[in-house]
């Protein structure tokens, strides 16, 4: 087993509860991390081994560009398409960080993490 992490995805939209947060956006970080068999690509140095990160990357931007009222479903997204399109992932978490929150104090971050195994 080997773990790959794309770390600190930076995007600005507009998730959110309120009126105001789909007007004016907010800037996000998204952590991924999957574990899969790596052993094949560790072989063969083949990318169609292993699992693209920049698969990775993709999904996390097409579903952070689709605006959400809260974290936990946008996170839950990115799962559901890392496990329907990567058959190489066993296990995935997902972290989607809201930066300096509109919640009335010095907050840097709220984050929310998401974690799952492939259903057999």
């Amino acid at each position: 087993m080997g773990i790959i992490k794309v770390n600190n995805i930076k995007v600005f939209t507009n998730h959110g509860c309120l009126d105001e947060e789909a007007k004016i956006g907010a800037e996000y970080r998204i952590d991924i991390e999957v574990e899969a068999n790596l052993a094949l690509s560790s072989a063969t140095d083949e990318l169609k081994d292993t699992v693209d990160y920049v698969h990775l990357n993709k999904i996390a931007q097409e579903e952070m560009a689709i605006r959400s009222k809260l974290l936990e479903h946008v996170a839950q997204r990115m799962l559901d398409r890392i496990f329907n399109e990567i058959e190489l992932v066993d296990s995935a978490t997902v972290s989607v960080a809201k930066l300096n929150p509109p919640i009335g104090g010095n907050v840097a971050e709220v984050v929310i993490v998401l974690s799952e195994v492939r259903k057999s």
